[in-house]
């Protein structure tokens, strides 16, 4: 399957909460005389963007036009994701706010195992969020395909105006949700939780057929056009008006599940945006989270791994 020309003309514009991924990778040979933890030997250290940024980075990665719009702080870790937005091609329209630090994850990692993962998080101020408010409506009209990516860090309180805002312009709208309320992105073109996320909000199910009732009726509720299921192991559901269709996985081997649904979801927008259908869109980016959850942390998917031979 091709990518479509229209896919390097179209542009994307991801709004979210902004990260820093920092890996330190070591050797583990003794476990410490202080506590009955393993002491790792730090060999080598990685940095990678994250959260929203790391959605960016996928679609960009993919060809499309990219751009981003968040919140980091005023220091050494916000220009580290500045610099890599700007190598990754990809428009930053980041708000720094000087009271705050940017969001970090960092794990460590010895013999190919995460053993720990320390966070360092703030969420934004006020003025900052308004500010960023008023830049998504300006860039709004400018871009084709929008996703809000929440990580519940405080850079979507504002996410049922965008969402307004996108519905009145005809944009489409996705969201990768968090939390166990969904009211707030009623009016949204598709959302896409795990099943995790999925169960805290409509609860548990037993059958298949139980699931679908419930999906449907909280797709209906939300005046959703389209509610996407990951499902690890079980692959994709996808609920619409017309349909209830499951897509099973393609991962081949799991070795990490980190930013899986960032692939899916940034595949999922590029796709629409080039013009595909929405099943069409659904089987190549359940195509992508198969091939990135083989990788270690967060990583993206190439053009020549999603399309071979193109």
């Amino acid at each position: 399957m091709m990518i479509t020309p229209q896919l390097h003309t179209s542009r994307l514009l991801v709004v979210g909460d902004v990260m820093l991924d920092r890996y330190w990778f070591g050797e583990v040979s003794r476990i410490s005389p202080e506590a009955p933890v393993p002491i790792v030997r730090i060999e080598r250290r990685e940095e990678r963007l994250g959260g929203a940024a790391n959605v960016a980075r996928n679609a960009a990665a993919l060809g499309i036009q990219t751009s981003l719009l968040g919140v980091i702080g005023a220091d050494e870790a916000g220009t580290a994701v500045e610099t890599m937005l700007h190598d990754a091609q990809i428009d930053s329209y980041l708000n720094r706010d000087p009271h705050i630090s940017t969001i970090i994850k960092l794990r460590i990692i010895g013999r190919q195992q995460q053993l720990l993962r320390v966070d360092f998080e703030e969420s934004p101020g006020e003025a900052v969020l308004r500010d960023k408010l008023s830049q998504f409506n300006a860039l709004l009209p400018l871009h084709d395909v929008v996703v809000l990516s929440d990580y519940a860090k405080g850079s979507l309180v504002n996410v049922r105006d965008m969402i307004a805002a996108g519905r009145a312009l005809n944009k489409m709208m996705l969201v990768d949700p968090k939390g166990s309320d969904f009211t707030r992105y009623a009016g949204a073109t598709m959302l896409t939780p795990n099943k995790s996320e999925l169960r805290q909000v409509i609860g548990d199910w037993r059958t298949e057929s139980e699931l679908t009732a419930k999906a449907q009726q909280l797709r209906q509720e939300l005046n959703l056009q389209a509610l996407l299921v990951t499902r690890s192991e079980e692959g994709m559901s996808l609920y619409t008006d017309d349909l209830t269709w499951h897509v099973p996985t393609m991962a081949r081997e799991v070795f990490d599940v980190s930013g899986a649904g960032d692939t899916v979801i940034a595949t999922l927008a590029a796709m629409l945006a080039s013009g595909k259908t929405l099943q069409e869109s659904v089987e190549i980016a359940n195509r992508a989270g198969g091939i990135v959850v083989g990788k270690l942390g967060t990583a993206t998917v190439t053009r020549d791994e999603l399309f071979p031979g193109t």
